[in-house]
């Protein structure tokens, strides 16, 4: 601080005049810069400059030379103008440059600045002396001719506010170069100005540069007066704004109560305007208490609410009209002219609602004597006819008696005289209810439903009346009619009763038979019998037609009565019981008859139809055109219609037991004979079932041995040729001859040989299967057990034994483990823990030792 002082006493030769601006304008040419000011020059005019073009995000490094093309010094002079220049020139030729430096120079004129032996030229030459002097006219332009402290010149005005700035601090002058250090930094730091000199270049320069000095003390001069400024105008802000708080606050304090009495007399005005009626007089009493609480204690502070945001709506605007601030203009609907409508709303609809409570009271009293009148009277009534709907819709009559009915009847009567007699109350109760009705009963609802109930249960009984008479009259007449059939049944089924008697009689009398002509005449005379029936049939309809005559007339008019024929014990239960019976007779007694006969006719049918299948599945059997399939399929087909056909052998098991019964054993009308039928049935089953499984056998075999269907003809074809007796094989001779057409050179001991394996039995014959089975072993490639025993071997590593996972890893998992489950344990030499015997388990399979 000390030297900041020291540097503003310093005289630089220009005197104390007036006109130290114009003086500063007169550059002289010639004169030569010392070297130290140049040095502090150039730094502080550089961090002057920059301190502005970092505002372009641009800034200079040579001062001399950045200025030289004119465009960061057309650049520095928008900044610290707020102007615009004119475009400047984009070429790289001296002239380019010249004309730009023109330009700016031409700016600084403008601005009232005399340039006196400062050209565009030197600029552009980068003359050093020229450039200092052209940029400290632009800082007294623009930073430093504005200053003034009590009407002193610019640099007056700085030592000045200096003086005064520097003036309580009393260690000012102390240690000078920590002073200003400590002020270039906190300048830098929260001034935001940029550290333009050393300490060193003040306090070890005997003069330092006047205009370095201004130049950095009018920056800070700038911030501090800035910040005055600043403070000054928060002030005057916060004043402002202070009676604006409390204007604002009276507004909405003002908004705040508006709201709340309007709202309250939004929410009363509606209740002072509800004119409906409560439903009973201790509720409408109640609302009289709620109406005169409202006038004792609800509406007088509300007045009284009323009244002061009156007061505090004109002392806002009398404020706001002394602190020159526009009217108080309250909400929409929140203006005292609004809240004043909505208050003689208010009190319009309080008008007149005392009265009408008290007018609704009144009425209420009235309503309740007339609904006790109405419910006295209703009770009396509903008590009377309580059950009579009940009564009435009672179909006893559908069970009565003829005598029953007719009491009824009179009953009914007596009823009907009551029932007008309470005509004139059910009137009362309706005209009660009217008039409750068009005094707006708050139970109204009620009333009307229980004489509804009323009237629909006078208007049901008078209907239930009326349908009564009228079924009580109808029943009379229809049990008068049944009263007439049952008469006519009675005399009618008596004589057709003893008929059936008499003929079932006849119908189960035993006969002793023991030839055919006696059944015969049997037979005649069961024939005359029976052509009498159609007759009795006739009657027996006539009569059961009284019976459903009845009985229609008793399900048409849904009579239950319990109907019981006076006239007659004969029912027609026991009647059709009778007529099934004589009807099951006949056809019994006539099978008797006709069962002899009978026998005969299924034996000469079964008879014939047993060989016929016989012979079909022979020849099915012996066929050489189709495949074993299709033989298979039509063997199946033969089997089905076999086993379909056993219940026609069951019933001629019965019927020849009948005969057996019966004690007739002469039967010349067929030659079959039952055991003729049970031995062919027998045969006929053994066969199929046999011939199927030949098929099969032949099938596996073909598949196994991997034989074509034309290799099966052939087969076959030999076989039936020297199967001369055709009985589906072949004794030694033929087999003999078979082999040697075939082309085998047989002697005595290979035909030996031969015969044991296709005859192990030594029955003397060969069959098909044991014929097929020879030919596929001679000419078929079979597997051995040497072949499976070599091909454990490979997979076993040339090993005498295999390993458990050897088997899982080279087989299918379920064959792996059905030889594991099988394979017996190895027991030679060189075996290992777990080791299988492959060769027994390989020879076990074909037969040859045993597991």
């Amino acid at each position: 601080m000390t030297q900041i002082e020291m540097t503003v006493h310093y005289d630089n030769g220009f005197g104390d005049e007036e006109d130290y601006m114009i003086q500063e304008d007169e550059w002289d040419r010639d004169m030569l810069l010392d070297p130290a000011w140049e040095k502090q020059q150039r730094k502080t005019f550089t961090a002057w400059c920059n301190s502005h073009l970092r505002k372009a995000e641009t800034q200079i490094e040579n001062i001399e030379d950045d200025f030289r093309n004119g465009l960061k010094l057309m650049l520095l002079l928008e900044i610290i103008s707020g102007e615009r220049l004119p475009k400047p020139d984009r070429g790289k030729m001296r002239f380019h440059k010249i004309a730009n430096v023109n330009k700016a120079l031409d700016f600084i004129t403008s601005k009232g600045v005399k340039l006196v032996s400062i050209g565009a030229e030197e600029i552009v030459d980068g003359n050093v002396k020229m450039t200092l002097g052209m940029i400290w006219t632009i800082i007294l332009r623009f930073a430093i001719q504005d200053i003034s402290v009590e009407e002193t010149s610019a640099k007056e005005g700085l030592l000045l506010w200096c003086q005064r700035k520097t003036a309580p601090y009393r260690n000012v002058n102390d240690d000078p170069m920590g002073n200003l250090n400590l002020a270039f930094e906190i300048a830098e730091k929260h001034l935001d100005i940029p550290k333009m000199l050393d300490a060193e270049d003040i306090i070890n320069t005997p003069k330092p540069d006047e205009r370095a000095i201004m130049t950095y003390v009018s920056c800070f001069y700038h911030a501090f007066a800035g910040a005055e400024q600043a403070e000054t105008a928060a002030n005057r802000i916060c004043k402002v704004l202070d009676v604006n708080q409390e204007n604002e606050k009276l507004m909405e304090e003002y908004e705040r109560l508006a709201s709340e009495l309007l709202e309250w007399i939004r929410r009363t005005t509606p209740w002072l305007e509800n004119r409906a009626a409560e439903k009973t007089m201790v509720e409408m009493q109640r609302k009289l208490e709620d109406f005169r609480d409202y006038r004792r204690m609800h509406k007088p502070p509300k007045v009284q609410e009323k009244c002061q945001l009156e007061i505090s709506f004109n002392t806002l605007q009398t404020k706001l009209r002394i602190s020159n601030r526009p009217a108080f203009m309250p909400s929409e609907g929140k203006m005292v002219s609004d809240i004043a409508s909505a208050w003689q709303g208010l009190e319009g609809a309080e008008k007149g609602y005392e009265e009408w409570l008290l007018t609704e009271i009144r009425r209420l009293e009235r309503l309740d004597h007339l609904a006790e009148k109405f419910c006295q009277k209703a009770t009396t009534h509903e008590t009377w006819a309580s059950g009579k709907e009940l009564i009435l819709s009672q179909k006893d009559y559908e069970t009565a008696t003829l005598t029953e009915v007719r009491a009824l009847l009179r009953k009914h009567e007596a009823f009907e005289s009551d029932l007008a007699a309470h005509q004139d109350r059910v009137e009362q109760i309706a005209a009660i209810a009217q008039e409750l009705n068009e005094l707006d009963y708050h139970g109204v609802a009620s009333v009307n439903k229980r004489c509804q109930s009323i009237c629909d249960l006078w208007d049901q009984l008078g209907t239930l009346t009326q349908k009564r008479r009228e079924a009580l009259e109808r029943t009379e007449k229809l049990l008068e009619t049944i009263d007439q059939l049952f008469l006519e049944f009675a005399k009618r089924s008596a004589p057709f009763n003893n008929w059936m008697e008499g003929a079932m009689e006849d119908l189960q009398d035993m006969f002793i038979v023991h030839t055919i002509d006696e059944v015969q005449s049997l037979i005649s005379a069961h024939e005359q019998f029976k052509a009498t029936l159609p007759e009795a049939d006739g009657e027996r309809q006539a009569i059961l037609g009284i019976h459903n005559e009845v009985q229609k007339i008793s399900q048409s008019y849904g009579i239950k009565a319990n109907l019981l024929n006076l006239y007659s014990t004969i029912t027609t239960e026991e009647l059709l019981a009778k007529w099934d019976k004589v009807k099951k007779l006949v056809p019994q007694r006539e099978g008797s008859l006709q069962e002899e006969r009978l026998f005969a006719t299924q034996a000469n049918l079964i008879g014939p139809w047993i060989q016929t299948r016989m012979e079909e599945i022979g020849h099915c059997s012996l066929e050489v055109g189709g495949t074993l399939e299709d033989q298979m399929t039509q063997l199946k087909q033969f089997e089905h219609i076999i086993v379909t056909y056993k219940p026609n052998i069951d019933k001629l098991e019965g019927d020849h037991q009948h005969i057996q019964e019966s004690l007739v054993f002469d039967n010349k009308h067929t030659n079959y004979t039952m055991e003729h039928i049970r031995v062919g049935w027998e045969l006929l089953l053994t066969t199929i079932a046999r011939t199927i499984n030949e098929i099969e056998t032949q099938i596996l075999t073909r598949d196994a041995k991997g034989i074509s269907q034309e290799q099966m003809h052939e087969f076959r074809s030999s076989f039936n040729h020297f199967d001369r007796k055709k009985h589906g094989a072949m004794d030694t001779d033929d087999f003999r001859a078979c082999l040697i057409s075939m082309g085998y050179d047989l002697g005595e001991v290979e035909f030996a040989r031969i015969m044991m394996l296709v005859d192990p039995s030594a029955t003397g014959m060969v069959s098909f299967q044991s014929f097929i089975d020879f030919m596929t072993r001679e000419t078929a490639d079979t597997d051995t057990a040497e072949q499976v025993v070599a091909s454990f071997r490979i997979l076993a590593a040339d090993k005498p034994y295999i390993l458990v996972e050897e088997l899982r890893r080279e087989l299918p998992p379920d064959q792996a483990e059905y030889c594991i489950l099988r394979m017996p344990s190895y027991s030679g030499p060189g075996g290992s823990a777990g080791a299988l015997d492959y060769t027994a388990f390989s020879t076990a399979l074909y037969g040859e030792s045993d597991l």
